[in-house]
């Protein structure tokens, strides 16, 4: 199994997971995401009053640099902890 395939399929087992994550570890794993999938940011940062999108675009701005590849690998590793952690619905 490829590299982006085995991303695919844990982004769509993490979307099941029996018990809901902390804000930290969801914050990270959109992070990875979307550095996976989009790349370095390309967004301006929300609002003073935006305190969720500002969170998540910190997460994000705070992998800029990391490869396509490194993210996908960042991400099924802390996907897999998730899952392992907190198990499947």
């Amino acid at each position: 199994m490829s590299l982006e395939e085995n991303f695919k399929e844990i982004a769509e087992k993490v979307k099941k997971l029996a018990k809901q994550p902390t804000d930290d570890e969801l914050k990270e794993l959109y992070g990875l995401y979307k550095q996976s999938t989009v790349g370095d940011i390309n967004t301006e940062r929300p609002g003073m009053l935006d305190f969720k999108g500002k969170a998540k675009w910190d997460s994000w701005e705070s992998k800029k640099g990391m490869t396509k590849e490194a993210a996908m690998e960042a991400y099924i590793t802390k996907a897999q902890q998730l899952i392992d952690t907190y198990g499947l619905a």
